[in-house]
């Protein structure tokens, strides 16, 4: 009988005074809970993606949130039939999403945080509203929300390029930006109100969080995630592998299997 596994992903800013000793901690809790999957930990913060058992993950987000601080609401689950990863890493890196500009920091100052329930109501009521994908080109081409406005990245790095012509552009305009999980739309707001763009909003929990309070509403296609699934649907679900996606993502995925982004 094949065991049920859970998929359990999270982030955080927040200042991290020892990211080696926290690797060496996080390590060895992996090791013994026998999760896999990817942990990244930089001075600005934590970003974790992880698969394992259902007693494992209960196990990790009882320590993530008495040691982390990580709110149980901030936790994303959904059951898999197999490991999301093929191994468990924790790295260190400068910054736990890449935007190459360190100094921002969302943990002092972001964008508003609109709630999907807040997000759905102000499409359904045709609010004059700005939705800003701040996400991978190949990962908008799975699937967005209606009408929003893709920039085409190749990297969250393009970003920063990009983000001085919106703040002028949009600076009368609400803008909400979003993304998978919520961490690059996070980011991505924090430098546009550095920008000084006044009105910029953030999707809390991204479009994972979106979907599972509000399923496909507003949303066409599917959502991109970095892990084995490529891809999932309105219900959370892994989308049916085929050729076509597996040849148009899939490599992209074996070479990013372990690079974690929300």
């Amino acid at each position: 009988m094949k065991v049920e596994l859970t998929h359990l992903s999270f982030y955080r800013f927040y200042p991290i005074v020892d990211p080696i000793v926290l690797r060496m901690q996080l390590k060895s809790l992996c090791a013994q809970l026998e999760l896999m999957g990817t942990i990244l930990i930089a001075p600005e913060g934590i970003n974790v993606g992880l698969s394992g058992s259902r007693n494992s993950i209960e196990g990790f987000k009882t320590y993530a949130n008495q040691n982390l601080g990580i709110e149980i609401t901030s936790f994303k689950e959904a059951e898999i039939s197999e490991h999301s990863y093929k191994r468990m890493l924790v790295k260190i890196k400068k910054e736990i999403i890449t935007l190459g500009i360190p100094e921002i920091r969302p943990d002092q100052e972001t964008g508003k945080r609109l709630s999907p329930a807040d997000l759905k109501q102000w499409l359904d009521e045709g609010r004059s509203v700005i939705l800003l994908d701040t996400r991978n080109d190949y990962e908008t081409a799975v699937g967005s929300f209606i009408g929003a406005h893709q920039l085409h990245l190749k990297n969250f790095r393009e970003f920063a390029y990009h983000a001085p012509q919106l703040a002028e552009k949009w600076k009368d305009q609400e803008v909400v930006s979003f993304c998978t999980g919520g961490i690059r739309c996070e980011k991505a707001s924090a430098l546009l109100l550095q920008l000084g763009l006044k009105n910029i909003y953030q999707l809390e929990g991204g479009i994972l969080r979106y979907l599972e309070e509000n399923g496909s509403a507003h949303f066409e296609g599917n959502c991109f995630v970095f892990d084995w699934r490529l891809a999932i649907d309105q219900n959370l679900k892994s989308v049916i592998r085929s050729e076509n996606l597996d040849e148009q993502f899939g490599r992209h995925q074996l070479k990013t299997q372990n690079a974690q982004s929300c």
